[in-house]
């Protein structure tokens, strides 16, 4: 099985930046797709980004030109760094890794809060 693992969420003001990471095991990393998801209360999961384990990024169109992914794989860790956020990004983010073949496997999320 594989873990994973979210950190680097906080309280940031509109127009403020965060990184967070995403550090994982049970699995050889470099052959992980790696994904970022968030949710708001009374809302449904949804995709931010995702980057593949060759290196291909796809964003949502909603954090496009604000938001960026990338992987370590020598260190077992995905990063979403973001930028310009604002009251509508405040979420859970939530890490998903997915084997070649296999299962999908999520973190137990990090709160990010964008507010005065």
């Amino acid at each position: 099985q594989v873990q994973v693992v979210e950190s680097g969420g906080g309280l940031v003001q509109p127009g403020g930046s965060l990184r967070l990471s995403c550090a994982a095991s049970g699995s050889i990393f470099s052959e992980l797709s790696m994904g970022w998801y968030r949710q708001a209360p009374g809302k449904q999961r949804e995709l931010v980004a995702t980057i593949t384990s060759g290196g291909s990024t796809n964003f949502a169109d909603s954090v496009k030109g604000r938001f960026a992914i990338s992987r370590d794989n020598r260190a077992n860790t995905m990063y979403l760094q973001m930028n310009s956020l604002q009251p509508e990004d405040t979420a859970v983010y939530y890490c998903n890794a997915r084997p070649f073949g296999g299962l999908a496997y999520w973190g137990q999320g990090t709160q990010v809060t964008v507010s005065e």
